[in-house]
């Protein structure tokens, strides 16, 4: 096998027939074939690009490949612009999750505004958290199609600036009548998280070498789950319950101001520092890739896609897995106080541990796929033990014994939040060379879907039946999910493709060393004729 360091040696193309002599080629042969088919040039699978997208002249990476070796470098600035990536991207999580953790002091704030149907009233209030997931799945294929074509800044500004247009609107709807404004603010946040899901996997391609890719796509994912984290913790100590809805009224607007003011900050720090690119690409595969871009017909990407039934099967699994995410961290507040009567901080706390937990898996998952590549063991292991995380989540609740419960629910958050990068990971293994971007946003879009129905479906599982009830629910999908995994091919085509080039690069290299010694051979033995 050729030695990674001896990749950038002039490369030969073989003729067909045996008694041609192979002709000798530049690498602009090679570059297309390189750019979809050699995820291996820079030390493995992660260093192929994630998106490709079409570049103005003026700015585009090009490097002359002639006679000299391509110039490549990571930039210290590629940690700035990811940590600023995971500040407003956790803003904007802690938007979806900050009004349903305290979900029995909006409904008794906004009570007159509200349906009278308590089914109906408790479901309106559950939608300031599905309207994030209904909002994805028409909005996630333009939004694709524009990070595709206008590239990261304009999306980043999107995002950020409708994250922060959502938060003023809020500073607006402390009112007990103004639900519908509050429902309208809580829109413009789920349209802008439109621009930031998709981000982590481009930037990571962008600005990331080779072998960091995962862990900072991994990175981006544990800034939108620390939002999380902190739209569970601070709202229920932010506005605690209260009987006097004056008070209440003052805590939402203190809690909205404070939200808008940091968000605005953050817009204001995306136009100074956020960068569509690092001068130079850090890996060979990106540069070459966006040497030899091409324009990429979007639908014949997603009707590959659908074509493929391991990604089929993996996008109902996936989505499966995070849609019972989304439910639980829903529904978390009356989940909770079923058992735990006046634990709103409880509640918001053992948010807290599902999601740091799960911080902490994404993390190691990202790491561990970095160095094993087993993408389909680890997604049906990590599967199966969210399944039976939430099983102990099920039963440990009734037994009234709180630090039981955050034990079970730090488990099922490591797992269930760890399995995010890693079916991300997978489904790009499968769907190579289809854009990642393009294989993720249908995953998510996935997620958003059944999220709305397990939402809903649990919502009047507690009304009918229980909590008991929706849980069992719950876990009972997530064993069909489980098992559904189990029939997914490994098709590793990502590293079957750096295999087949490096063969092809391998077999060029000894042809061409033969071609010289056989050359050199026979001048020599016309030498030896002349002195004859």
């Amino acid at each position: 096998m050729l030695h990674p360091d001896c990749r950038t040696l002039k490369l030969i193309v073989v003729t067909h027939g045996a008694s041609q002599q192979p002709r000798f080629a530049s690498m602009a042969i090679f570059r297309n074939a390189l750019s979809r088919s050699l995820p291996e040039l820079d030390s493995g699978p992660q260093g192929q690009p994630i998106l490709v997208q079409k570049q103005d002249s003026k700015e585009e990476w090009s490097p002359k490949m002639e006679g000299s070796s391509p110039k490549t470098k990571v930039y210290k600035r590629r940690w700035l612009i990811v940590s600023l990536f995971c500040l407003y991207s956790m803003s904007n999580a802690y938007q979806w999750i900050h009004l349903n953790i305290i979900a029995n002091i909006i409904t008794k704030y906004y009570n007159a505004s509200l349906p009278e149907d308590r089914f109906q009233r408790e479901t309106t209030v559950d939608w300031l958290s599905m309207i994030y997931m209904l909002a994805y799945i028409p909005l996630i294929f333009p939004s694709t199609f524009l990070l595709n074509k206008k590239g990261l800044r304009v999306c980043a500004l999107a995002g950020a600036f409708l994250n922060a247009l959502g938060a003023w609107l809020k500073v607006a709807c402390v009112s007990q009548d103004r639900f519908a404004v509050l429902m309208f603010a809580q829109t413009i946040c789920a349209i802008a998280q439109i621009f930031i899901l998709g981000l982590p996997a481009k930037i990571a391609a962008v600005w990331f070498g080779p072998n960091e890719v995962s862990t900072a796509t991994s990175l981006g994912v544990f800034g939108n789950q620390v939002g999380v984290a902190i739209g569970f913790l601070v709202p229920p100590i932010l506005v605690p319950n209260s009987d006097s809805l004056d008070e209440i009224g003052n805590d939402l607007s203190i809690m909205f101001y404070a939200g808008a003011g940091y968000m605005t900050l953050l817009f204001i720090l995306v136009i100074i520092i956020f960068k569509e690119r690092p001068p130079h690409p850090p890996s060979k595969a990106q540069m070459l890739a966006l040497q030899n871009v091409h324009e990429e017909h979007y639908g014949r990407s997603l009707l590959n896609l659908f074509k493929n039934i391991g990604f089929d099967l993996l996008t109902i699994t996936y989505g499966v897995n995070t849609g019972c995410y989304y439910a639980i961290s829903t529904l978390l507040n009356p989940i909770i106080l079923e058992y735990y009567p006046g634990h709103e901080e409880s509640a918001g706390q053992i948010g807290l541990t599902i999601v740091i937990a799960g911080v902490g898996g994404s993390i190691a998952a990202g790491i561990w796929l970095d160095k094993t590549r087993t993408y389909k063991g680890t997604t049906l292991g990590i599967y199966f033990l969210s399944m039976a995380g939430m099983v102990a989540f099920t039963f440990t609740l009734d037994i009234k014994i709180l630090w039981v419960v955050f034990l079970c629910a730090g488990a099922l958050g490591f797992f269930m939040t760890g399995y995010l990068p890693v079916g991300f990971e997978f489904a790009a293994e499968i769907t190579y060379p289809e854009s990642e971007g393009t294989s993720s946003g249908l995953l998510n879009a996935s997620a958003q879907f059944f999220g709305i129905i397990l939402t809903i479906g649990c919502r009047a599982m507690i009304n009918k039946v229980g909590t008991l009830g929706s849980n069992l629910l719950i876990s009972g999908t997530l064993l069909v999910g489980t098992i559904c995994t189990g029939f997914i091919a490994a098709d590793y085509r990502r590293q079957e493709a750096g295999k087949e080039i490096l063969e092809q690069m391998d077999n060029a290299l000894e042809i061409e060393i033969s071609e010289k010694y056989t050359e050199k051979s026979r001048m020599a033995d016309a030498e030896n004729d002349n002195r004859i």
